[in-house]
């Protein structure tokens, strides 16, 4: 390879290697991730209910998706260890999801922010993604007929790239 690898994860040999971030300087960083957990009434009445036998599903995957955030490093090979000044998770409930052959969903959103040389895009992935997987889990004795979908940076803000949007 001539010149500067496409992908920064990538040596010019070809190696994987983590990004020497030690010249940048910190800046103001956030990420904003989301997905859905898709899934049928029956589930989406038992969750809204509160009557899951795991406990309440939406406190439980609010707190599984912050610490989801804080554990990234350990579950990316590559990712920087970040000091989080921020991480919130929402969830809610939408009864018209209209995803067929689903008709409910759990919507998920993450926010997260730090002060620092690399972006938070992946801590936010991972909040949203733990979160939904947690959600699945506590859900899986009434039915395994769900589908986590949609996870994705929507914004991220901070670094030389600036202010990015999805449209």
């Amino acid at each position: 390879m001539l010149g500067k690898p496409a992908l920064t994860h990538i040596d010019e040999e070809g190696n994987a290697h983590m990004v020497d971030v030690s010249a940048k300087q910190p800046t103001l960083r956030t990420a904003v991730a989301r997905g859905r957990v898709l899934m049928h009434r029956e589930t989406y009445d038992l969750i809204k209910a509160d009557k899951i036998k795991k406990g309440n599903v939406l406190t439980v995957a609010q707190v599984a998706g912050i610490q989801g955030a804080k554990a990234c490093s350990q579950l990316i090979p590559l990712c920087h260890p970040i000091n989080l000044t921020k991480v919130s998770v929402d969830l809610g409930l939408d009864e018209n999801a209209n995803a067929l052959p689903f008709e409910c969903a759990v919507d998920i959103k993450a926010t997260v922010k730090c002060k620092g040389e690399t972006g938070v895009e992946m801590e936010a992935l991972s909040a949203v993604s733990v979160a939904a997987l947690t959600v699945f889990d506590m859900c899986k004795a009434v039915t395994k007929e769900m589908t986590i979908d949609g996870i994705k940076v929507v914004e991220k803000t901070g670094g030389k790239s600036g202010h990015w949007k999805q449209e």
